[in-house]
Protein backbone atom coordinates (compact mmCIF):
# COMPACT_ATOMS: atom_id res chain seq x y z
CA UNK A 1 0.00 0.00 0.00
CA UNK A 2 1.38 3.37 -1.34
CA UNK A 3 1.71 5.95 1.86
CA UNK A 4 0.78 9.85 1.49
CA UNK A 5 3.36 12.28 1.38
CA UNK A 6 4.50 13.93 4.23
CA UNK A 7 4.64 17.81 4.77
CA UNK A 8 8.54 18.76 3.46
CA UNK A 9 8.29 15.96 1.07
CA UNK A 10 9.50 17.09 -2.26
CA UNK A 11 6.44 16.79 -4.41
CA UNK A 12 6.84 14.00 -7.43
CA UNK A 13 6.82 15.33 -10.95
CA UNK A 14 4.13 14.32 -13.32
CA UNK A 15 2.66 15.55 -16.46
CA UNK A 16 -1.01 14.49 -17.39
CA UNK A 17 -3.41 15.54 -19.43
CA UNK A 18 -6.37 18.00 -18.47
CA UNK A 19 -9.84 18.25 -19.59
CA UNK A 20 -8.86 19.63 -23.17
CA UNK A 21 -5.71 17.52 -23.60
CA UNK A 22 -3.54 20.07 -22.84
CA UNK A 23 -0.16 18.68 -20.86
CA UNK A 24 0.12 20.19 -17.55
CA UNK A 25 3.17 19.52 -15.61
CA UNK A 26 4.53 20.16 -12.18
CA UNK A 27 7.15 22.26 -13.46
CA UNK A 28 4.29 24.28 -15.20
CA UNK A 29 3.79 25.63 -11.29
CA UNK A 30 7.43 26.36 -10.18
CA UNK A 31 7.95 29.39 -7.80
CA UNK A 32 4.15 29.12 -7.12
CA UNK A 33 1.86 27.58 -4.84
CA UNK A 34 -0.12 25.05 -6.17
CA UNK A 35 -3.43 23.17 -4.14
CA UNK A 36 -3.55 19.29 -6.10
CA UNK A 37 -6.87 18.12 -4.51
CA UNK A 38 -7.54 13.89 -5.60
CA UNK A 39 -10.79 12.83 -5.84
CA UNK A 40 -12.27 9.24 -7.18
CA UNK A 41 -14.77 9.91 -9.64
CA UNK A 42 -16.29 12.77 -11.94
CA UNK A 43 -20.61 13.69 -10.86
CA UNK A 44 -20.50 11.72 -7.91
CA UNK A 45 -21.80 13.69 -4.72
CA UNK A 46 -19.05 14.19 -2.73
CA UNK A 47 -16.57 14.87 -5.80
CA UNK A 48 -18.96 17.16 -7.18
CA UNK A 49 -19.34 19.21 -3.83
CA UNK A 50 -15.62 19.48 -3.73
CA UNK A 51 -15.14 20.78 -7.58
CA UNK A 52 -18.24 23.05 -6.51
CA UNK A 53 -16.43 24.77 -3.54
CA UNK A 54 -13.20 25.00 -4.90
CA UNK A 55 -14.82 26.41 -8.54
CA UNK A 56 -16.57 28.95 -6.23
CA UNK A 57 -13.21 29.93 -3.66
CA UNK A 58 -10.98 29.64 -7.41
CA UNK A 59 -10.51 33.73 -7.29
CA UNK A 60 -9.73 33.86 -3.45
CA UNK A 61 -7.29 30.89 -4.29
CA UNK A 62 -5.42 33.02 -7.27
CA UNK A 63 -5.50 36.46 -4.95
CA UNK A 64 -3.21 34.59 -2.66
CA UNK A 65 -0.96 32.95 -5.00
CA UNK A 66 -2.54 29.45 -6.35
CA UNK A 67 -3.62 27.28 -8.56
CA UNK A 68 -6.20 24.49 -7.87
CA UNK A 69 -6.26 21.15 -9.89
CA UNK A 70 -8.30 18.28 -9.46
CA UNK A 71 -6.68 14.92 -10.26
CA UNK A 72 -8.69 11.30 -10.66
CA UNK A 73 -8.18 8.13 -13.06
CA UNK A 74 -11.19 9.70 -14.88
CA UNK A 75 -10.59 10.69 -18.59
CA UNK A 76 -10.59 14.17 -20.30
CA UNK A 77 -13.89 13.04 -21.69
CA UNK A 78 -15.47 12.43 -18.48
CA UNK A 79 -14.02 15.42 -16.92
CA UNK A 80 -15.47 17.46 -19.74
CA UNK A 81 -18.44 16.54 -18.88
CA UNK A 82 -18.41 16.94 -15.39
CA UNK A 83 -16.80 20.30 -16.16
CA UNK A 84 -20.20 21.63 -18.35
CA UNK A 85 -22.53 20.07 -16.31
CA UNK A 86 -21.61 21.57 -13.44
CA UNK A 87 -20.24 24.68 -14.59
CA UNK A 88 -16.55 24.32 -13.19
CA UNK A 89 -13.63 26.49 -13.82
CA UNK A 90 -10.73 24.33 -12.11
CA UNK A 91 -8.60 22.20 -14.46
CA UNK A 92 -8.85 18.46 -14.04
CA UNK A 93 -6.31 15.99 -14.89
CA UNK A 94 -7.16 12.96 -15.97
CA UNK A 95 -4.47 9.85 -14.55
CA UNK A 96 -6.00 7.22 -16.68
CA UNK A 97 -3.20 4.94 -15.80
CA UNK A 98 -2.78 6.10 -11.73
CA UNK A 99 0.67 7.02 -11.91
CA UNK A 100 0.36 10.48 -10.21
CA UNK A 101 -2.25 9.03 -8.33
CA UNK A 102 0.44 6.13 -7.02
CA UNK A 103 3.19 8.83 -6.71
CA UNK A 104 0.98 10.65 -3.89
CA UNK A 105 0.13 8.35 -2.37
CA UNK A 106 -3.63 8.25 -2.47
CA UNK A 107 -3.95 4.87 -4.77
CA UNK A 108 -5.01 2.80 -2.04
CA UNK A 109 -6.82 -0.14 -1.24
CA UNK A 110 -10.20 0.84 0.38
CA UNK A 111 -13.30 -1.37 1.55
CA UNK A 112 -16.79 -1.37 1.10
CA UNK A 113 -19.41 -3.40 2.55
CA UNK A 114 -17.11 -6.45 3.14
CA UNK A 115 -15.28 -5.88 -0.08
CA UNK A 116 -12.00 -4.81 -0.77
CA UNK A 117 -11.01 -3.07 -3.90
CA UNK A 118 -7.74 -0.02 -5.30
CA UNK A 119 -9.10 3.28 -5.40
CA UNK A 120 -9.17 6.91 -4.62
CA UNK A 121 -8.26 8.17 -1.19
CA UNK A 122 -9.42 11.71 -1.24
CA UNK A 123 -6.86 13.71 -0.45
CA UNK A 124 -5.07 17.37 -1.24
CA UNK A 125 -2.14 18.65 -0.49
CA UNK A 126 -0.53 22.24 -0.83
CA UNK A 127 2.71 22.37 -2.59
CA UNK A 128 4.74 25.75 -1.97
CA UNK A 129 6.57 27.54 -4.26
CA UNK A 130 10.08 25.28 -3.13
CA UNK A 131 8.04 22.45 -4.79
CA UNK A 132 7.70 20.83 -1.38
CA UNK A 133 4.79 19.50 0.80
CA UNK A 134 3.64 22.51 2.27
CA UNK A 135 0.44 20.43 3.45
CA UNK A 136 -1.22 17.09 3.93
CA UNK A 137 -5.17 16.26 3.96
CA UNK A 138 -5.89 13.14 3.89
CA UNK A 139 -9.17 11.37 4.00
CA UNK A 140 -11.22 14.63 3.50
CA UNK A 141 -14.94 15.08 4.13
CA UNK A 142 -15.71 16.92 0.78
CA UNK A 143 -17.93 19.90 2.40
CA UNK A 144 -16.15 22.82 3.52
CA UNK A 145 -13.01 21.13 2.27
CA UNK A 146 -12.08 24.34 -0.02
CA UNK A 147 -12.42 26.74 3.01
CA UNK A 148 -10.17 24.94 5.29
CA UNK A 149 -7.25 24.58 2.31
CA UNK A 150 -7.83 28.23 1.70
CA UNK A 151 -7.85 29.43 5.13
CA UNK A 152 -4.54 27.30 5.75
CA UNK A 153 -2.85 28.93 2.44
CA UNK A 154 -3.45 32.14 4.14
CA UNK A 155 -2.11 30.96 7.09
CA UNK A 156 1.16 29.72 5.73
CA UNK A 157 1.73 32.92 3.45
CA UNK A 158 1.44 35.23 6.77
Amino acid sequence: MNQTLEIGNKAPNFNLPNQDGNSVRLDDFAGKWLIVYFYPRDDTSGCTIEAKEFTDSKKYFEENGATVIGVSPDNEAKHCKFIDKHGLKINLLADCEKSMLSDYGVWQEKSMYGKTYMGVVRTTYLIGPDGNIAEAWTKVKAKDHADAVLKRLIDIRG
